[in-house]
């Protein structure tokens, strides 16, 4: 039963910090979110539309580009939480590489360090967010 209320939690955290970036962030923690949005939804419809021995090879390059778009950001925007956020993405990048080169189905190992790590994603953009509304409240003093 707890399998099952995962990914509408995962939604939910994923909607409401991104939510919460654009509302109380700057740039970085903005464009960081919309690109977790937009490769959440590329991963969604990757898992609906396309055939199972597709799927691999779609989430790798969305991953990939969920990279790119961290890599962007860490170039143009100096910042902690990036850094952490690239690692954790690396690392999700490799995870997809590992089952994809080794032909393994996705288990229950699979699903359990891509959601960790979509949640430690999450929570350096939710760092990121409170960096940058402590450095509005101290100029504001």
């Amino acid at each position: 039963m707890f399998v099952f209320l995962i990914a509408p939690l995962i939604w939910t955290a994923i909607l409401a910090l991104v939510l919460f970036a654009w509302v109380k962030g700057g740039q970085a923690e903005r464009l960081g979110g919309a690109a977790v949005v937009a490769s959440a939804l590329v991963a969604f419809l990757i898992h609906r539309l396309l055939p199972d021995s597709a799927q691999p090879v779609a989430l790798l390059a969305d991953e990939a580009a969920l990279a790119a778009a961290f890599l962007f950001l860490a170039m143009r925007f100096v910042s902690p939480w990036i850094g952490v956020a690239m690692i954790l993405q690396a690392v999700q990048f490799s995870l997809h590489a590992f089952y994809l080169v080794v032909e393994r189905p996705h288990d229950t190992l699979y699903k359990a360090v891509n959601n960790v790590n979509t949640i430690g994603v999450l929570l350096c953009i939710l760092f990121g967010t409170m960096a940058v509304m402590r450095k509005r409240a101290r100029t504001a003093k």
